[in-house]
């Protein structure tokens, strides 16, 4: 976690100088929001048409349930806006990280029998592309959307269940598919 944090502060040390003349936007994905992790991102105008978008977040939480949805991820991402920074519809290339421990999930669509019955902790890494746009609500707040696919290598620990027994096996997983959702809150600071 360490690393991560030093990294997000050298990321936004080398354009502190630069936006005092540009804007800077703090936001929240409300996605995140809606499965109680805490997140924040700040976006950086670089120029006329770029931007650097670095979202953090974080989920600590153990419920009574035996459930585990505890990570924390970066997925910092350089965007192209096609019409004006912090308008319309922009293109970026985005990087991630995250560490993770989840399990002991619902038996909903799209969770696997495994995520229900099983434990995983671990870390994973990649990157990919993303399409967005945002709509301008008032004069500092905007609320933007968008999607990304890309690649995600997966190193895991697998366990029984969501507090206790033995480690499983220990894996890896090459993922091709969505890496990116967003409906974000943002207020402009000029």
């Amino acid at each position: 976690m360490k690393k991560g944090l030093i990294l997000i502060l050298f990321i936004l040390g080398l354009f502190a100088a630069e936006s005092k003349a540009q804007k800077v936007a703090v936001k929240s994905n409300l996605l995140y929001d809606a499965t109680t992790t805490m997140n924040l991102g700040v976006e950086i105008g670089l120029s006329p048409k770029w931007t650097l978008d670095i979202p953090l977040n974080y989920n600590p939480w153990k419920p009574d349930n035996g459930r585990r949805l505890c990570h924390w991820g970066i997925q910092p991402e350089a965007r192209y806006w096609f019409c004006e920074t912090f308008r319309s519809t922009f293109v970026g290339i985005h990087a991630h990280y995250a560490d993770f421990n989840v399990g002991g999930l619902p038996d909903w669509p799209l969770i696997s029998k495994s995520m229900q019955d099983n434990r995983y902790q671990g870390h994973l890494y990649g990157g990919g592309i993303s399409i967005g746009h945002s709509w301008i609500l008032k004069k500092r707040w905007s609320l933007e959307a968008s999607i990304g696919v890309g690649y995600a290598h997966i190193v895991y620990d697998k366990y029984p269940c969501a507090e206790c027994g033995s480690k499983l096996k220990s894996g890896n997983k090459n993922y091709l598919g969505p890496t990116k959702a967003s409906i974000s809150l943002i207020y402009i600071i000029k």
